[in-house]
């Protein structure tokens, strides 16, 4: 059997079902597990779409939010603060758009501890491609009807809230 051929049953509900039988209760399991799968399956869809561009998913991201920006630049401790990332991971986004030509490093005009980055035509254009991509697979997010989506976003929108993401 091929990885792309489905399984004639859901394991993950056989999981949960030998879990009631030898541990306790597996809703929660379940759920965890599920949610497990579907990030790995919308992973490899939306990496799928944006490695023709160049991108991964992270890089992707730091461009959109370049592009949502009023002036196309941002702090990089600010783009940290966005994109929920440590400073580290975000200096080595940066890095790599950067080498690629998709955004430049500026010095902030007022604060010289403070780095800028500013997405470039290059990285505009980019970003629009790949949005393009990833918009033409629904983000890889099949199966379900505009509804649903915005309640599985209103779910687990309440997870992170729990989890301290945001007041």
């Amino acid at each position: 059997m091929t990885a792309k051929e489905p399984l004639p049953f859901d394991p993950i509900d056989r999981a949960a079902g030998l879990w009631a039988e030898r541990v306790g209760p597996s809703t929660v399991m379940g759920a965890v597990t599920s949610v497990m799968r579907v990030q790995q399956i919308l992973q490899s869809a939306v990496d799928g779409a944006l490695k023709p561009h160049g991108l991964t998913f992270a890089r992707f991201e730091a461009l959109v939010l370049l592009h949502f920006a009023r002036t196309g630049r941002l702090p990089m401790r600010v783009m940290g603060e966005r994109l929920q990332l440590h400073p580290t991971s975000v200096t080595n986004i940066v890095d790599r758009l950067e080498a690629d030509g998709l955004v430049k490093r500026l010095p902030h005009p007022t604060d010289r501890r403070t780095t800028l980055v500013e997405i470039t035509e290059d990285g505009q254009r980019r970003r629009e491609e790949a949005t393009e991509a990833v918009m033409a697979i629904d983000f890889g997010l099949e199966g379900l009807t505009e509804r649903q989506v915005r309640s599985l976003t209103e779910l687990l929108a309440k997870v992170r809230k729990a989890a301290g993401d945001f007041a």
